[in-house]
């Protein structure tokens, strides 16, 4: 059955179009790009536009050199967000290692991580969503899909267990430490 929403003969068009200029696109693509999905992102937008502007797309030998100006745009644009995803990566790096060379300014830091670290799962994933993300009880609770009493009450007992592990019973200086309010 014809989708309404598409005109008569555009699928066919459109068809006759990818299975004629597919193979061009992909030699083109693959010696532009470093990776096979590069190669298939590049592709799939090029012909993603060329679908939603079928209309635009002009006939006989004109579609190749369309296909390749639609294409050459694509890349660009795809180039760009690579740039812009590894300074991001680069500055998230120089800000990680950053916080690493001053979170060990409390003695104890070190202690409190390694602590964690030894903690069930859970224990782990319950203090992190307080410490580190903020989260309330009842967030908390939603988050983990539980009430709120049982939340707070892995809180409390997550928080005990790293406080044993610690020999100490300064909850409230732990739960300081890993949230980074130590120094």
């Amino acid at each position: 059955m014809q989708d309404p929403r598409v005109p008569p003969g555009a699928r066919d068009r459109f068809e006759a179009l990818y299975l004629a200029c597919y193979p061009a696109m992909h030699r083109y693509a693959l010696r532009r790009t470093d990776s096979a999905d590069d190669v298939a992102d590049v592709i799939a937008e090029t012909f993603l536009i060329a679908w939603r502007r079928l209309d635009d797309v002009p006939e006989g030998d004109a579609t190749l050199l369309w296909l390749y100006g639609t294409a050459r745009r694509v890349l660009a644009n795809h180039r760009r967000g690579d740039a812009r995803r590894t300074a991001l990566a680069s500055r998230l790096r120089d800000e990680l290692a950053t916080g690493q060379e001053t979170a060990s300014a409390d003695p104890r830091a070190d202690a409190v991580r390694s602590a964690f670290a030894t903690l069930a799962p859970a224990d782990r994933e319950v203090l992190a969503l307080a410490c580190w993300e903020g989260l309330t009880g009842p967030q908390i609770a939603k988050v983990l899909g539980c009430s709120g009493t049982a939340a707070r009450l892995r809180l409390h007992r997550a928080r005990r267990r790293l406080a044993r592990l610690l020999d100490t019973t300064d909850e409230v200086h732990v739960t300081a430490v890993l949230r980074g309010e130590h120094r």
